[in-house]
C-alpha cells in the first residue's frame, strides 16, 4: 500500500531532491508524482552549474536551486542522488538539521550505523536510522528482492551472478557516449574505456582488489548486509552492455535444502515486488524492454541446475533507474512515513 492511501496523521513532509537534474534525480521527481507521495513542498537542488534550470512537478514549474548547507533548513526529507562526494559533504549537514536523508550514492552503504534498505527485504532496519538511510546499488536491489524469499524458505549457500547492466546506470555521460557512437557522431569526454556501442564491457566501475571491480565487491557486501547473513557466498561478474535502460542478471543459486520447482514458482509469484514471466514455449521471459518504466523486479528462465544437489537458475531484470534507484528511495520514504504515523497513533 502506498503511504498516500492511508490516513495522514502527521503533517506532510517538506521534501528536497539533491541532484535533481541527473538521470536518477529526474526519475525521483517522476516517481514522487506518480505515487502521489504526500509532500507539503518540493525543493530541487543541484550544483551551481545547474542552478536556474526549470523542471516540472505536478504540472507546475520548479526552479532548481544551488545546493548549500542552508538548503536543508526546514526540510523533513531529502532524496540524494548527487554522487558520493556531495553526499559525504551535505548529508551529515542535512541530518544534523533534522532532515532524514535517503542517499542513493555509495557514500554510506557500508557504514555500520547507516541502514541499507530494500523495503521488500528489510523494512524494519529503517527504524534504527540516525538521520541517514542508504539506497543500495541498483544491481544489488533487484537481486535481493528475489533472493530474500528463497533464502527464507530454502537457505542459500552460494550465489553466482553475471550482470548485463545498461548504460544509464553510469549516468548522462555514459548515455551520451552510446548515442554518439551509434550515430557515428564526434564524441567529447568518454565515460567508458572502450566503445560501448555493439560491444560488451566486462568492467563496471574500477578494478580494486583480486581482479574484481568495485561494482562486484558492492554486490557481495551489500547483499550480506541487507539480508543480515554474512555466510552467503557470492561470486559476481558485472558487465556493461549497450542497452539504454534496464539491468539483467543471470543468477545461479545453491540451496542448503531440497526444493521443488513448483514451490519456487509459487513462492516467487506471491512475493512482494516480483513479477514472474516464465513461459518459454511462448518465448516469454524478462527483458529490459518489458521492464522499462515499471517498478517490479521480473524473474524468469526458472529451472533446476542439475550439476548440484539443490541448484537453481534464474534470469532477473529490472528498470535500474526506477526500482534500482528512484523508486526504491521513494518506497523507503513511504515506509518511514508510515512508521512515523503508526508511532504517532500509538502515542495519541
Amino acid at each position: 500500500m502506498k503511504i498516500s492511501d492511508q490516513t495522514t496523521l502527521m503533517k506532510n513532509p517538506n521534501v528536497a531532491i539533491a541532484g535533481a537534474t541527473g538521470l536518477v534525480g529526474r526519475k525521483m521527481i517522476q516517481v514522487l508524482e506518480e505515487r502521489n507521495f504526500p509532500l507539503a513542498s518540493l525543493k530541487l537542488l543541484a550544483t551551481a552549474q545547474s542552478a536556474g534550470k526549470v523542471l516540472s512537478f505536478s504540472g507546475k514549474p520548479l526552479i532548481v536551486e544551488e545546493m548549500t548547507p542552508r538548503s536543508f533548513v526546514g526540510v523533513d526529507l531529502a532524496l540524494f542522488s548527487a554522487g558520493a562526494r556531495a553526499s559525504k559533504e551535505f548529508a551529515p549537514i542535512a541530518a544534523a538539521l533534522g532532515t532524514l536523508v535517503i542517499d542513493n550514492s555509495s557514500a554510506f552503504r557500508m557504514d555500520p550505523v547507516v541502514p541499507l534498505v530494500v523495503p521488500e527485504v528489510n523494512p524494519g532496519d529503517i527504524r534504527r536510522h540516525k538521520g541517514i538511510i542508504a539506497n543500495p546499488n541498483c544491481s544489488t536491489i533487484q537481486m535481493v528482492v528475489v533472493l530474500q524469499p528463497l533464502h527464507e524458505r530454502f537457505r542459500i549457500k552460494r550465489v553466482v551472478v553475471s550482470t548485463y547492466q545498461s548504460v544509464t546506470g553510469a549516468g548522462k555521460r555514459a548515455l551520451k557516449q552510446l548515442e554518439s557512437e551509434i550515430a557515428q557522431e564526434p564524441l567529447g569526454e568518454r565515460k567508458f574505456p572502450h566503445q560501448i556501442a555493439y560491444n560488451a564491457l566486462p568492467q563496471v566501475d574500477v578494478f580494486v582488489e583480486a581482479g574484481f571491480t568495485r561494482e562486484e565487491i558492492k554486490m557481495v557486501q551489500e547483499t550480506r548486509k541487507i539480508m543480515h547473513d554474512d555466510s552467503i557466498q557470492i561470486a559476481p561478474t558485472c558487465v556493461r552492455v549497450p542497452v539504454i535502460g534496464g539491468h539483467s542478471e543471470s543468477v545461479n543459486l545453491e540451496f542448503e535444502r531440497p526444493f521443488e520447482l513448483d514451490a519456487v514458482m509459487e513462492l516467487l509469484r506471491h512475493s512482494p515486488g516480483i513479477t514472474v514471466q516464465d513461459d518459454v514455449a511462448q518465448s516469454i521471459y524478462p527483458m529490459p524492454i518489458w521492464a522499462h518504466e515499471k517498478d517490479d523486479v521480473f524473474v524468469g528462465r526458472i529451472r533446476r541446475d542439475t550439476t548440484v544437489a539443490s541448484g537453481l537458475h534464474l534470469w532477473i531484470v529490472s528498470d535500474n533507474l526506477r526500482k534500482g534507484a528512484a523508486t526504491n528511495a521513494v518506497q523507503i520514504a513511504e515506509v518511514w512515513l508510515a512508521q512515523r504515523q503508526t508511532a504517532e497513533a500509538q502515542r495519541a
